[in-house]
Parts: C-alpha cells; structure tokens; sequence
C-alpha cells in the first residue's frame, strides 16, 4: 500500500508528482529545490545558501514521514555547476552524519535555474 505525504512545512509539488511516496519501510522523497515554503520564492543567490533551503525541506519532508536524516540510506544530488561541489558538501555534511549512499551529478538546468536539487530514500517505521 502506497502512503502519499505531504506537508506545507516544505514546497508544494509544482507538477504531477507527490512531495513523497512510502512503501513498505521506505520514503521516496522527490527532489527538492531551495524554495522557501512560506513565500514561494528561491532561497538564496549562492550554492551554500540554496543548498542550506534543500536540506531544510528534505527536514520537514522526513519528518512528516516520521523519520529523520539519520535514517536516510541513499541521496541523489544535482548540481548545476560541479564547481560549487566542495560548498555543497559541507552543507550537505552537517545534515547527512550517518554518510548514506549518495550520487552526485552535475546537470545542465535544474527547475526555476536553481544550483541544487537533492532527493532521498530513507527507512520509516511500519505500523
């Protein structure tokens, strides 16, 4: 049985698509860009900036499912310039401690032109 969550503590899906779907013992989390939940608008001009907005999403997201970041087991990230990688990692560093699987890969454009995309899978408690 699939379980849809949704929660306004992160941007609404801007296309056909749930913010995250769980199944058995997993969340799929869609990718999140730095958009500011409360306005609508893109959170920041710079890698550290907008990557600090991705990781705050992917937070409320995972916690909406009940779990955290220490229970995510595989990340994707897009960069839009593999240039700002080293940034973007000590932002992703102080969110992701347990080192979950990851790829990252730098991608021609990201939706709204942003410099970061990030989607995660993590465990969640069964009922």
């Amino acid at each position: 049985m699939l379980r849809k969550i949704s929660t306004n503590k992160a941007p609404a899906a801007i296309g056909p698509y749930s913010q995250g779907i769980i199944t058995g013992s997993l969340l799929f989390a869609s990718g999140q860009i730095p958009i500011n939940p409360a306005n609508g608008e893109i959170e920041g001009s710079d890698i550290t900036k907008q990557a600090e907005q991705v990781m705050k999403n992917i937070g409320a997201l995972l916690e909406e499912a009940g779990t955290d970041y220490t229970r995510v087991v595989k990340t994707s990230c897009f960069l839009a310039d593999m240039n700002d990688f080293a940034a973007f990692n000590e932002v992703y560093a102080r969110y992701f401690t347990e080192k979950p699987a990851r790829s990252c890969v730098a991608v021609k454009t990201l939706p709204k032109n942003v410099l970061c995309e990030v989607e995660v899978i993590a465990e969640v408690s069964v009922h």
